[in-house]
């Protein structure tokens, strides 16, 4: 651990692999504007450094066994409110992206990522013009894209009919359950089936469950 000067940008790095613990020290502390001051091998340890060092940038391990990123995540932005988060995590969980986003990371990086590309992306996060920085697939990319767009788009109705469809129910049984008129449930998986690009109530069904907006029918 170097002792940071005045004006260098204050990083606390959470990951539990001790030899990526040891390169991206090496690899940050060689930057003129970077300093690691504080590196923990879990989330308790590295909230705890949060909460004493309040660094500028938070790396952040996506897959600690036995411990949930998005909590930790939760707990350094409780502790260290002014921390940009950039987790660094090896896949591309297009659900568990988009759900870090939601709750305030700044970033995701793949660990298959450059050196070059980690000092980058801890700049950019750093940047009061960007928002989130992403270095993930384009498969990953596009699927947390048509997640928020679809879930910007279906109303609470829609998803509590495309739930019951989920369960095999006709748009006789829907419309009982739901006061409503059968014509009314017909038009709106007319719908439905536009806003998520289906074609079937099964292709519906699927294309909702695989982008969380309804649970898997047990």
């Amino acid at each position: 651990m170097q002792p940071d000067r005045a004006g260098q940008l204050r990083i606390v790095l959470i990951d539990d692999h001790a030899l990526l613990r040891e390169v991206v020290c090496e690899t940050l502390n060689v930057e003129p504007d970077m300093v690691v001051v504080g590196v923990a091998a879990s989330g308790a340890a590295g909230i705890a450094h949060c909460e004493i060092e309040q660094p500028g940038v938070v790396l952040l391990d996506g897959n600690i066994p036995d411990e949930s990123v998005t909590e930790t995540a939760h707990a350094i932005r409780s502790t260290s409110p002014n921390a940009r988060i950039l987790i660094v995590s090896m896949p591309d969980d297009p659900a568990l992206v988009r759900q870090l986003l939601d709750c305030g990371v700044r970033g995701y990086l793949n660990k298959s990522a450059s050196r070059n590309d980690l000092v980058s992306s801890i700049r950019a996060v750093c940047a009061d013009n960007i928002r989130i920085v992403l270095h993930i697939s384009v498969e990953a990319l596009t699927h947390i894209a048509t997640t928020a767009n679809c879930q910007d788009k279906l109303t609470r109705r829609e998803i509590e009919i495309l739930t019951l469809v989920s369960k095999a129910m006709s748009n006789r049984q829907i419309s009982r359950r739901l006061t409503i008129a059968e014509g009314t449930v017909k038009r709106h998986l007319g719908t439905i089936f536009t806003k998520l690009g289906a074609r079937s109530r099964l292709e519906a069904v699927n294309k909702a469950v695989s982008i969380g907006l309804i649970a898997r029918a047990g």
